[in-house]
């Protein structure tokens, strides 16, 4: 018998029990539905959860970091530290930065809560996050003065009437200097504010919003070092960073000296996680579709007991076994790709749905500060679902094999039926 009249065959059966074949596809469309919906929302997340990492972390800067956290012995770095990093192929620029916590700020009548003060140096720091420290006021002077001093957009607008200070302006900051002999004083120095920074985020661990910026020189000078705390290094080329990174880490010979921080390998690795959760729902998801497998060859079972006198007519008339089989397993198939095809767009939709209002609830019940951007905000409050041409054609393959295997039984038992049997039968 011809492929055309087994389709012919196949179609003329499955219209001719329409009510029963609706509900036995309506299983494969509830299994397919959930699959997409689910695989394609947990796509969208995972390319959302990466472009807030990729906002959060420049891939092409590297942060070298003492590693005497480990080791209890603490290690800070020096200029000849700094000068053998921008030595290493792949290292288009290196910098020291020196970070103290606990600053406060003054101006008139104005003052800051605690804040954050990191001493670098401006032009190669400025050269580093080009793209993420614009200023909104002001800008970088071309000579950079000891007390040439610039603040975070958070720290511009504690006060809601009025900015906290105007380029131009002496602002005081208050540092707490640790002198010999101890204990600890607090100290106020003043700083001519060249200008404010845009809403920047965090890169790394670093808030930009919360952050003073000051002079590395001028902060070695009070605080009577000539180290520093940590190395942003520029990378020409991100793809190289885990290589820069092993070598970075060999130019200081002990292991666990320091700590690399490499945003890129981070990124992979948070990728890998939520790919794993993505298959994992996507599993879970399967098992509707397993279920209605079985409805099909519950369904098929009793079709066979149903059309027994038929099976025997066809195949005294010369059907071949293979070709009653090739009959039911292709009812089976049919059942598959309808169930898939109206499966797709339902769980795309279904998807929509969970992507704008599954997390703004939880955003709306409870703003929080982005761990990543840093600023305060709703992260993930929506998420656009994504579906890609992989988990279609895996969602409708995954559909008819289903259907077929759980066909199989059914198929085979009706290809077994002895004609005489089959003609007697009523």
């Amino acid at each position: 018998m011809r492929r055309k009249q087994i389709l012919a065959m196949a179609w003329g059966n499955m219209k001719l029990r329409r009510f029963r074949t609706s509900l036995t596809t309506l299983g494969v469309v509830i299994g397919i539905t959930a699959i997409i919906g689910l695989a394609s929302l947990g796509e969208g997340f995972r390319v959302t959860i990466k472009q807030q990492m990729e906002q959060g972390f420049e891939l092409n800067v590297l942060t070298v970091m003492s590693g005497g956290l480990l080791t209890g012995v603490p290690s800070f770095f020096t200029d000849d530290d700094i000068q053998n990093i921008s030595k290493i192929d792949g290292v288009i620029l290196a910098t020291p930065l020196i970070q103290k916590s606990d600053v406060k700020l003054f101006n008139d009548d104005k003052a800051s809560t605690p804040l954050v003060m990191l001493a670098v140096n401006f032009s190669e720091f400025w050269t580093i996050y080009t793209d993420r420290l614009v200023f909104e006021n002001g800008s970088l002077p071309q000579s950079i003065k000891n007390d040439t001093t610039v603040i975070g957009y958070n720290v511009q607008y504690y006060t809601e009437n009025e900015s906290f200070a105007y380029p131009g302006q002496n602002i005081t900051i208050q540092m707490t200097l640790r002198r010999v002999p101890p204990p600890a004083r607090r100290e106020n120095f003043t700083f001519n504010l060249a200008g404010t920074i845009g809403k920047s985020g965090a890169a790394g661990f670093i808030n930009f919003d919360d952050t003073v910026f000051v002079p590395i020189d001028t902060v070695r000078k009070l605080y009577n070092t000539s180290s520093s705390d940590m190395i942003f290094v520029r990378l020409a080329n991100p793809s190289y960073s885990d290589v820069v990174a092993k070598k970075i880490e060999d130019r200081f010979g002990a292991e666990g000296q320091v700590r690399v921080l490499v945003p890129a390998t981070f990124l992979e690795q948070v990728e890998t996680i939520l790919s794993m959760l993505q298959i994992f729902l996507t599993s879970i998801a399967s098992i509707a579709l397993l279920v209605a497998g079985l409805g099909i060859m519950n369904i098929m079972t009793v079709s066979v007991m149903e059309r027994t006198r038929e099976i025997g007519i066809l195949k005294a008339i010369g059907a071949r076994s293979r070709t009653i089989l090739a009959i039911f397993l292709t009812e089976a198939a049919m059942i598959g790709l309808i169930g898939g095809a109206i499966g797709l767009p339902l769980g795309y939709a279904v998807a929509q749905v969970m992507g704008r209002f599954l997390f703004r609830f939880s955003a709306e019940v409870t703003p929080k500060r982005s761990i990543i951007t840093g600023s305060s905000t709703h992260p993930l409050s929506e998420v656009s679902p994504i579906l890609t041409p992989e988990w279609v054609v895996i969602a409708i393959v995954f559909a008819m094999g289903v259907s077929i295997l759980f066909g199989w039984y059914p198929a085979r038992k009706a290809a077994k039926l002895d004609p005489v049997k089959a003609l007697r039968y009523e």
